[in-house]
């Protein structure tokens, strides 16, 4: 009954994580350049002094799915969609370098860039700070061109570049809050053959019709993992009954 109950358990926690990814999935699938989050399972062994008998499930998120998503036009300067599999570097809650698909850029009072959701994007030395301008515009390579107040609309000034990225040989990890980052730290290279589509957006690529599936069968192993617990414990209640002394 002992590894019965430990066995379910392990399977009720996977569930559990499996589930909180799907809900997470299903709530971002408006988010714009979300990628969904991949729930897998690996072996935890229970080691010790004696043999190592004994392995749990251990279920939590893992990876994402970087399928890309839906790309619509939107007509806005600041809004650029990512071709490829190229990542937008910007600043992480801890000011590490971090990435992101999301391209709904935004600039700030102080004229920071940053992305929708407040992460400062990254440049060629740093945060980008734009300075005044009567018009902006991103080309193709992720250059950024002002025409400053009062300016000639056909001279435009380059002021930076956006910083992007390549996954292509290295192994990145989603964190809790969303964004990509190197396993084990460092940074990405620079894909100088990056191209982003200015005046467009990026959808999610969550699928949510698949996610509702995904969220039944977890709900369906959670039950059935409750009903084994409910078991083992009629089957320890029949075998005290067995062993006990007539009165």
């Amino acid at each position: 009954m002992d590894r019965l109950v430990h066995t379910s358990l392990s399977a009720l926690r996977g569930a559990m994580a499996r589930q909180t990814a799907t809900a997470n999935n299903l709530a971002n699938a408006n988010t714009v350049g979300f990628r969904a989050e991949i729930a897998s399972a690996s072996t935890l062994w229970l080691r010790g002094q004696t043999l190592e008998s004994r392995a749990l499930a251990s279920e939590e998120v893992r990876a994402a799915d970087m399928k890309p998503g839906t790309i619509s036009e939107t007509g806005r300067d600041l809004d650029i969609a990512l071709s490829g599999d190229v990542l937008l570097a910007v600043q992480g809650p801890e000011g590490d370098e971090a990435y992101t698909r999301r391209g709904d850029l935004q600039r700030t009072e102080s004229g920071l860039l940053t992305t929708g959701d407040g992460r400062p994007v990254m440049g060629q030395s740093g945060p980008i700070t734009l300075p005044p301008a009567d018009s902006l515009k991103i080309d193709e390579s992720g250059r950024i061109w002002i025409v400053p107040p009062g300016g000639d609309p056909n001279l435009p000034q380059e002021v930076d570049q956006l910083r992007l990225g390549s996954p292509v040989g290295s192994r990145i990890v989603k964190h809790v809050d969303g964004l990509f980052r190197v396993e084990g730290g460092g940074a990405l290279p620079v894909d100088a053959a990056a191209r982003v589509r200015s005046g467009s957006l990026e959808g999610s690529n969550v699928d949510p019709t698949k996610a509702l599936v995904d969220m039944i069968e977890a709900s369906r192993a959670w039950d059935t993992q409750l009903k084994l617990i409910s078991t083992a414990r009629e089957i320890d209640g029949s075998a005290a009954d067995l062993m006990r002394l007539p009165d």
